[in-house]
């Protein structure tokens, strides 16, 4: 593979269900699932084997859907420190060849090999030899693919799986790649792929060979994009090992242990959700100009919704008060709701300068923030539930375990 820039994508194949048959060797070779907890309401498959797989078993599907279709399935419950420390693991073993290693999630991660080659041979030698050994010392599998950009390297660790090399050049891509759908392309999700399908654009040939005009008409800068990932001449960088990515937005989410059936459960999950955001948008010296937020109903519909915030803030109660108001706008109450997101976005530096105006009262907001800093050196010393709105006091239907932190980083990059 004599061209540019040498890039790979390694993604260990079911991550969380092969570390959990690492760990207990009773389960290797069966059908197996790594499952939200049922009692919690969190009764979703994260990860299943392959033979589970094989079976129908796919990741999102609610457990009782999953044993239906594969009766002697195992639900296992997840143990995120292992996979932590299996990450961590292989990324010790990239470091190797490299120290352009950017992860992408925490079982996949991108590699820039191309000054690597003269020391450890070819860009699909290296390849061979990371499959080979997170195989040896992990005891788990990797799908490797080789390619001289990051969207064509991650195709190639889609196209065969589990345990494979694949190889994409800037000479067979167009045979290799044009025919899949235009959604197997990074980034081309779902309400894109609709917006394409409209267009009479189905593959990735197709996607290459439209007028970039048109699809900037459509798409704006994203439609550019797109273009050039399936033309191959995207250069986006690999980063380097100890790149710490700009955080976009911070959130929590939480499936509820039942239903939410009115305004107030739904207020009140919002306001719990809120007080962890404030918290890590002061940690990151944050605030946000903007909320949004993500609803599952019954259904296991997904509606988001967005908006600006009239002042930038990092307080637990403004980011509550919109967020609750954003739901109250655009909900339609026909469902129940079984899940909610909270995200903080837009975000800016706390100490960016803003132009005042005569409508909003500063003072009372600078009062508000000292109080919340007292608030906080409160929950530092004597814990997190020491002190809280008293509303949170009453029976929230949600688990104590329940809300997970969310921080988007900003992926690609020039």
């Amino acid at each position: 593979m004599e061209f540019g820039r040498k890039i790979l994508h390694s993604d260990m194949n079911c991550f969380y269900a092969s570390v959990e048959m690492m760990l207990n060797p009773s389960l290797r070779g069966r059908a197996v699932a790594v499952c939200g907890s049922t009692e919690d309401r969190h009764g979703i498959v994260l990860a299943k084997s392959e033979k589970a797989k094989r079976a129908g078993v796919r990741t999102g599907m609610v457990n009782h859907e999953a044993r239906a279709l594969c009766p002697d399935l195992i639900m296992v419950e997840p143990h995120y420190e292992q996979y932590l420390k299996y990450s961590r693991l292989a990324r010790e073993i990239y470091c190797d060849y490299t120290d352009l290693v950017e992860p992408f999630g925490m079982d996949e991660c991108w590699l820039d090999v191309t000054e690597s080659v003269n020391l450890f041979g070819g860009a699909e030698d290296i390849a061979k030899e990371i499959n080979s050994r997170i195989k040896s010392e992990l005891g788990i599998t990797v799908s490797v693919g080789v390619s001289f950009n990051k969207i064509f390297a991650k195709l190639g660790s889609d196209m065969k799986k589990p345990d494979a090399v694949t190889v994409i050049t800037p000479e067979n891509f167009r045979q290799k790649v044009w025919h899949l759908p235009a959604g197997d392309l990074l980034y081309a999700g779902r309400a894109t792929v609709r917006r394409l399908t409209e267009l009479g654009i189905y593959t990735i040939g197709d996607l290459a060979n439209t007028e970039i005009r048109v699809l900037k008409s459509v798409f704006g800068v994203n439609g550019l994009k797109l273009y050039r990932y399936a033309n191959g001449t995207d250069c986006s960088r690999v980063a380097h090992k100890d790149f710490v990515s700009p955080v976009k937005s911070i959130g929590h989410g939480i499936t509820c242990v039942a239903d939410l059936e009115n305004d107030d459960e739904v207020r009140r999950v919002i306001l719990s959700l809120s007080q962890d955001i404030g918290h890590k948008l002061r940690v990151h010296s944050l605030k946000a100009e903007g909320v949004q937020v993500s609803v599952r109903s019954r259904d296991l519909i997904i509606r988001q919704f967005q908006t600006r915030m009239p002042l930038a803030s990092m307080l637990p109660a403004d980011i509550a008060l919109n967020a609750y108001k954003l739901f109250l706008m655009k909900y339609n109450w026909y469902v129940p709701v079984r899940s909610i997101t909270v995200r903080a976005i837009n975000l800016v530096p706390a100490r960016e300068e803003v132009q005042l105006d005569l409508f909003n009262d500063y003072a009372r907001l600078d009062r508000l923030e000292k109080m919340q800093l007292a608030v906080e050196d409160i929950r530092r010393r004597f814990g997190k539930g020491a002190i809280n709105p008293c509303s949170l006091f009453s029976e929230l239907k949600i688990a104590d375990k329940g809300a997970s932190e969310i921080i988007m980083p900003s992926i690609m990059y020039g």
